[in-house]
């Protein structure tokens, strides 16, 4: 029995964010090493849980909504 079913246009868009928060969290990581930055150890936190959440919804995507 399914708990956690979906279609697999909807496993293709959640694999998109996925993707997209990783080129955020990639941006966030070039721009915390800018010389003196304000928010350098912020945007290194905000970047890790961007990646975080990216790897989640690719493994939703690729579990349950039939992506790759």
């Amino acid at each position: 029995m399914h708990y956690f079913a979906m279609t697999p246009h909807t496993g293709v868009r959640l694999a998109e964010a996925g993707f997209g928060l990783i080129f955020l969290a990639g941006i966030w990581l070039a721009a915390a090493q800018i010389p003196k930055p304000r928010f350098a150890t912020a945007l290194t936190i905000i970047a890790g849980i961007a990646l975080a959440l990216a790897g989640l919804l690719l493994e939703i995507a690729t579990r349950w909504g039939h992506f790759g």
